[in-house]
């Protein structure tokens, strides 16, 4: 899926959630040091600052297949070679990067386990593949609240629950599937305060993602009858949202398993 909306639009729908997890995330990876790191599906950037901290811009490539994020990407990190690609045909030679990233991005990819095959093929042997994804499985996540709610006002709508990676253990699946090694799963968590009702639920109005655009595409009394029923699926404010991703990191095979792999 290509996020075809401004850049602050998804700054505001979901990079104040973001921009908190990637800390973690990277801890998660493992990066840090002398490494080149490849991230795929960078957005706007939130990871990608990250990485610029702790590798310095000119070890860091980005990749994002919408045009706009692309472009905010290259405004932001003028030293960090971003490139418009899709996950699953990475512009890249073999064994380019020591590590290659994906923050919220496998449950999009048209293929998941081609995605991260690609990701695995332009990481060098020995390095890190590594992607996480909201827990939207058990409701853990900042989205579960607007598509509880969107059940009760539309019980034909799906929500993204059944989105790839975002059950528990089906992301280490997608990692195996892709035929990386050692490949591990941890759960990330850490939670976010909001100070108003309205701080959360304004952005889905902006049309980001699928939860945005069903809210963007009904009417105004649909509209507002579904933030009536987002109010009750959330405490007073302020409130406190606990959230996790399902995180995953592997190694690229090496040898016969790789030869097999690209016959």
């Amino acid at each position: 899926m290509s996020f075809v909306v401004a850049a602050d639009s998804y700054d505001r729908f979901m990079g104040r959630y973001s921009s908190l997890l990637a800390p973690i995330f990277a801890d998660f990876a493992g990066v840090a040091g002398d490494q080149t790191a490849i991230e795929v599906g960078c957005g706007p950037g939130a990871l990608t600052g990250v990485l610029v901290d702790r590798l310095g811009a000119e070890t860091v490539t980005a990749v994002d297949p919408s045009p706009p994020f692309v472009a905010a990407a290259r405004e932001r990190f003028p030293e960090v070679t971003v490139r418009e690609a899709a996950a699953e045909s990475l512009p890249f030679d073999d064994d380019v990067f020591d590590l290659s990233l994906a923050q919220l991005v496998v449950h999009h990819m048209s293929d998941p386990v081609a995605g991260i095959g690609e990701m695995g093929r332009v990481t060098r042997p020995n390095g890190t593949v590594a992607a996480c994804v909201w827990d939207l499985g058990a409701g853990r996540d900042p989205l579960s609240p607007f598509w509880r709610a969107v059940k009760h006002h539309d019980p034909t709508a799906v929500g993204e629950s059944g989105f790839a990676g975002t059950r528990e253990g089906h992301l280490v699946e997608i990692f195996e599937d892709a035929g990386l090694d050692q490949v591990e799963g941890e759960g990330l968590v850490f939670e976010v305060e909001h100070s108003s009702f309205e701080e959360w639920w304004e952005p889905f109005k902006l049309g980001v993602g699928p939860a945005g655009a069903y809210a963007a595409g009904l009417s105004p009394e649909d509209q507002a009858r579904l933030e009536a029923l987002c109010r009750e699926e959330l405490p007073p404010a302020p409130f406190t949202l606990s959230l996790r991703a399902w995180a995953a990191r592997g190694v690229p095979p090496t040898g016969e398993s790789r030869l097999r792999q690209t016959m």
